[in-house]
């Protein structure tokens, strides 16, 4: 059964949508209010999605959490900070990017701590980011009490020859289990840190930017098999996100 579940993940990882090769360039007429719009985007689209109810994966031994996740986020493209960045005759930065993601969490003995690490990529493109958590749940839970957590995280993105880019995110978030099913919310802050990079920097004159943001989640557990999971989850901010993960769990 768990070369079956590995089997699936690395299926799910390798249809990955294809994407035709997208290039991101500032061109001379940019402005830093389109500078920080586009930092505001792009730290929403790589902020640390939770993927996880509020309880904790270990109890008197350690657990642990791997799997493959796709996130969707939905982007306003028609926006003139996304058109700008798009050289003629290159590829249009796409409304809906997905991003294909390797996720590992470790839930440590005893203390009711789990620690996460994320790899994703954008097909087609140079994107790509990586980030971690550490999760206390604050409250276990049990029959009757759910479990309550605070989550500490940050991101980096790479591939962006221009913009030098990295997220924080502390958030809240509740679950309560019902048999094969639990269900999760959450409600946290995104800071974005995000620096021109390069000669923009100089010739445009182009400031950086910290940004902070709202971010709302809910979440749904599913556990097929005792060491296989799928969770389903939605983000909301400025911007949408919608991720689906198939894990194993030991």
């Amino acid at each position: 059964m768990k070369k079956l579940a590995l089997a699936v993940l690395l299926v799910l990882v390798m249809t990955a949508p294809a994407m035709a090769k997208i290039d991101i360039t500032i061109p001379n007429t940019y402005t830093q209010p389109y500078f920080k719009d586009l930092s505001t985007d792009l730290g929403l689209a790589i902020a640390y999605v939770p993927m996880s109810p509020a309880e904790p994966l270990g109890g008197l031994l350690p657990g642990f959490d791997a799997g493959v996740e796709m996130s969707v986020v939905q982007l306003d493209t028609n926006k003139a900070y996304w058109k700008l960045v798009t050289p003629p005759g290159s590829t249009k930065v796409p409304g809906t990017l997905p991003f294909p993601k390797v996720h590992v969490q470790v839930g440590l003995p005893i203390v009711p701590i789990d620690l996460g690490v994320v790899y994703a990529t954008v097909p087609g493109t140079d994107i790509k980011y990586t980030g971690g958590e550490i999760k206390f749940a604050i409250l276990k839970g049990g029959i009757v009490m759910p479990a309550l957590a605070v989550r500490g995280a940050m991101t980096k993105l790479s591939g962006i020859d221009v913009i030098d880019l990295s997220t924080k995110s502390l958030d809240l978030s509740v679950s309560k289990g019902f048999l094969m099913l639990t269900p999760y919310a959450g409600i946290g802050k995104v800071w974005i840190d995000s620096t021109p990079k390069g000669t923009i920097a100089t010739s445009l004159n182009l400031k950086s930017e910290s940004i902070s943001e709202n971010k709302y989640f809910a979440g749904l557990k599913f556990s097929l098999l005792p060491i296989l999971n799928i969770v389903a989850e939605a983000d909301f901010s400025k911007i949408k996100e919608y991720s689906l993960r198939l894990n194993v769990h030991f």
